[in-house]
């Protein structure tokens, strides 16, 4: 006769308990539950690129799969090739000198990093500046670290741009670390060059390391080119830039981001790196190289794609009587609610009356409240269809 085993109790660690709940996969399972039952769904809730890869690329892969030397395990840092090739990038794009020894770290994606970079630098107690609204995973890094959270609210009324005189000294002194995020993920907003050399001079005299996600650095608007943080003087001394492949090269499932700047901070993500992985499949890395040293065509008429789906979205929320600011970069679009709705509310009815997917702005914080994100994720047809279908509801004007 076969022995009954009693199931063990799974008791998660305090830490696993203490993790937001993840954003971004609930709207996503909601979606595609909608999607199952045959609806026509317009998803503008994410931020997952819809082009492809560009082909080159994905041809230097499949060439470079073939390596029997990619076969192995690859340098737990990293090829050098690797880092070579993003420090090129940067001084052409913004005249930024990187050591790739010293200044960079090859990520498995800038998500990982953001992670990372908590968990590198905070103790239980220590806090973290975070924008409010801003990215949920930077939550993330700083609850399996312990430490504190202290939002800097996003105003539209400055840019949405952090106020650093506004924060309580107390919490200055017990600060240790700040992310910063532009173009803006989720208000569109861009950042100049005013912007990060008060942010060196904040970060140095108060003794924060800064953590600037660069994310949408390729994505800017009206002709102007995104500010990188790094370009200011004195970047280099207080902090570190997070830079993925995912938005400029359509490379979201290919996983590639770098962290860039400081040595000490490098040092550390490298160092955590070494406990948790064995750097990307060689291959991969190659591929990325070759995106990155290769013709940047691709890149400008991305950037290029995106500012016309911008434009012709405005058009139609102009037709329908919504009112709002044209981002500066990024592939976001931020829009106020109609009066009588909070952000949930107002997405809740346009997803289940119009079958269109945004993103309430309470999810990116207290300050999102007001809000819903709309990505221009869907070519320019769609983009109208779903403002169209908005308009139909009789919220505007």
């Amino acid at each position: 006769m076969k022995r009954q085993i009693a199931r063990i109790r799974v008791e998660p660690a305090a830490r696993i308990q203490e993790l937001p709940t993840q954003f971004f996969a609930k709207l996503s399972a909601k979606a595609a539950a909608r999607v199952a039952e045959g609806y026509d769904v317009i998803n503008l809730g994410q931020g997952n690129p819809d082009q492809p890869t560009p082909q080159p690329i994905v041809d230097r892969l499949k060439a470079a799969a073939d390596n029997p030397l990619y076969h192995k395990y690859p340098p737990f840092s990293g090829y050098r090739f690797l880092k070579e090739a993003v420090a090129k990038r940067y001084e052409e794009d913004y005249g930024v000198k990187l050591d790739p020894d010293t200044e960079v770290a090859i990520l498995f994606g800038g998500k990982t990093g953001l992670v990372e970079i908590s968990q590198c630098l905070l103790n239980p107690g220590d806090v973290c500046l975070v924008p409010d609204p801003g990215y949920p995973d930077y939550w993330s890094g700083v609850a399996l670290a312990g430490a504190r959270m202290v939002f800097m609210p996003l105003a539209e009324s400055n840019g949405f741009l952090p106020d650093y005189g506004a924060l309580k000294p107390e919490d200055l002194n017990r600060a240790k670390l700040m992310f910063i995020n532009y173009p803006n993920n989720p208000t569109g907003a861009v950042a100049d060059a005013a912007f990060y050399a008060e942010t060196v001079e904040f970060a140095a005299r108060h003794g924060i390391v800064v953590a600037s996600d660069f994310a949408y650095g390729a994505i800017g608007f009206d002709g102007k080119r995104p500010v990188s943080f790094l370009e200011t003087p004195g970047a280099k001394e207080v902090g570190v830039e997070f830079y993925t492949l995912s938005k400029s090269y359509n490379m979201a499932g290919w996983r590639v981001g770098f962290a860039l700047g400081n040595a000490d901070v490098i040092r550390l993500i490298n160092l955590i790196q070494d406990h948790y992985y064995c750097s990307l499949f060689g291959a991969i890395q190659e591929a990325a190289a070759y995106a990155l040293t290769g013709p940047q065509d691709s890149v400008r008429e991305l950037s290029a794609m995106y500012e016309r789906r911008r434009d012709t979205l405005f058009r139609a929320l102009d037709r329908i009587g919504w009112k709002a600011s044209k981002p500066g970069g990024s592939f976001f679009c931020w829009l106020p609610v109609p009066a009588g709705h909070s952000s949930e509310s107002f997405a809740d009815l346009v997803f289940e009356q119009a079958d269109v997917v945004l993103a309430p702005g309470v999810g990116f914080g207290r300050s999102g409240e007001g809000y819903v994100r709309l990505g221009l994720l869907a070519d320019e047809a769609r983009l109208e269809e779903a403002a169209a279908r908005i308009g139909r509801l009789g919220l505007f004007g």
